[in-house]
């Protein structure tokens, strides 16, 4: 495997039975052995979808269709390697963890020179595998770990052959803490820059809560990758996602997600001194706490990585609504108020997006179904493939909703008046805006969509020559 079995299991059960993570610490007092044992029979993770090393199957494969025989030696329960065994169909027997002796290190070493006193090949990848390794005929490694590598050098052993199959460690973490969707948080700046606010402490502002979202939003991305495990190994495109592929190991997932909520607090305790400091007489008018907001939100995408992104209906409202909240913190970090006209054309904007994002989805399943004449079944969310119909009149329907709001903005003089010259060239908005909504749903309808409507909007052509014209009737308006 390239993932720890053991981890995986644990956060299956944390997702399954959260409350059996209070038993943790009197499980793992009674031994390693015995809290797999527990944790193993309590939570089962699907072994055809596990995230086996490709060279390596492809390996014993061949050695099992030469005759050789091969044993599944392994430090994880009996109950989850048999399993394995079973599904790969190549081991001719089975060495693992029974429950009460640990089956690593010594114990697994011990094990093997009773059991083959003639010699064995072994192959290894953690630190634990050293003395195995050390006193095998052939050693071998499958994408050691630096302790396993550290101390093969020390022993003066050289690996006979070594099976990698990894991304690199960079380009796996940026996919994991999602840089590209930090283009969300945008949304802070929406009230410093449509009324028109220039003061250094507003601006400042709104790019520390920009930096504190950020941060806190790609810690929920990892803790929702980490629960989401199990399920996005089920999906054509979201199984290669860092920890659902092995390519990242979830404790250092944890590990990371811990830091950048620490330091996502630290900006915000720090963005109100630096305001008041910057812009010490801008009168404040800001809508909430910014802190406030930043907790409403962790809370809320944590509520719906656990519970409310399997609710059908109430995942999109909660996904429009956490787009609202963006605007609505950035409204407290500048302090400028949010406009009514703003708030109620971002509820109806956002829940179209939220509609396409979960439409793409279910359409690229049926896409894959009908390519590999499977019947995937939608997993972790509440829908079913014949809700595509219904999600598509509720998408367009709310995003036909967004442009009326706007158009009675424009109708109504008093509000668009007061800060645009030329108020009139803003009609030339309508056109665009349902152009790039009705576009959206098109290319969904066709399954040419990515399955998330921002990564689309930044990555599209189109899109951004169509934000460059919003841009500048805009400002051609002012």
């Amino acid at each position: 495997m390239k993932s720890d079995t053991l981890v995986d299991t644990v956060i299956v059960l944390a997702r399954q039975n959260p409350a059996s993570l209070l038993r943790f610490p009197r499980w793992i007092g009674e031994g390693k052995a015995s809290f797999k044992r527990k944790v193993s029979s309590l939570a089962e993770i699907d072994v055809v979808h596990l995230p086996y090393n490709k060279p390596l199957l492809e390996y014993l494969r061949q050695q099992h269709a030469d005759g050789r025989e091969i044993y599944l030696a392994t430090g994880a329960d009996t109950l989850l390697a048999e399993r394995v065994a079973t599904h790969l169909g190549i081991f001719v027997g089975v060495l693992a963890s029974d429950g009460s002796i640990n089956l690593t290190g010594r114990n697994k070493l011990a094990a093997f020179q009773e059991r083959f006193p003639q010699g064995f090949c072994y192959i290894g990848n953690a630190r634990p595998d050293v003395p195995l390794l050390t006193h095998c005929v052939q050693p071998m490694v499958a994408n050691p770990h630096s302790s396993l590598s550290a101390g093969l050098t020390s022993a003066n052993v050289v690996p006979a052959r070594t099976f990698n199959d990894a991304a690199s460690p960079v380009k796996a973490w940026l996919r994991a803490i999602r840089l590209h969707q930090w283009a969300k948080n945008v949304l802070i700046f929406l009230p410093v820059l449509l009324a028109h606010v220039r003061e250094a402490g507003p601006m400042v502002a709104a790019l520390l809560g920009f930096l504190s979202f950020g941060l806190a939003a790609s810690a929920t991305y990892i803790v929702n990758d980490l629960l989401d495990l199990e399920v996005d190994r089920h999906h054509p495109r979201k199984r290669g996602r860092p920890f659902a592929a092995g390519d990242l190991s979830p404790i250092a997932g944890v590990a990371t997600a811990v830091i950048f909520f620490a330091l996502s607090l630290t900006v915000a305790l720090l963005l109100p001194r630096t305001r008041a400091a910057l812009s010490p007489q801008f009168e404040w008018a800001g809508q909430g706490n910014f802190l406030g907001w930043l907790i409403v939100y962790v809370i809320t995408t944590t509520a719906y990585s656990l519970r409310l992104k399997q609710m059908a209906l109430v995942d999109v409202i909660v996904l429009s609504g956490l787009y609202t909240i963006r605007i609505l913190a950035g409204s407290a970090a500048s302090g400028v108020l949010v406009s009514p006209w703003l708030a109620a054309f971002s509820i109806f904007f956002f829940l179209s997006l939220a509609f396409v994002k979960r439409f793409s989805e279910l359409e690229s399943l049926r896409v894959h179904n009908e390519a590999s004449g499977t019947i995937a079944a939608v997993k972790g969310r509440g829908y079913r493939l014949s809700d595509l119909e219904q999600i598509r009149s509720f998408g367009t329907s709310s995003g036909s909703a967004s442009v009326l709001v706007f158009l009675l903005y424009l109708g109504n003089l008093n509000a668009a008046a007061k800060l645009y010259v030329h108020v009139n060239r803003l009609w030339l908005l309508v056109p665009v805006l349902l152009l790039w909504l009705y576009r959206l749903w098109l290319q969904a309808s066709r399954g040419e969509l990515h399955e998330d409507p921002v990564v689309y909007a930044i990555t599209d052509k189109r899109s951004l020559l169509l934000g460059a014209i919003v841009v500048a009737i805009v400002l051609s308006a002012m």
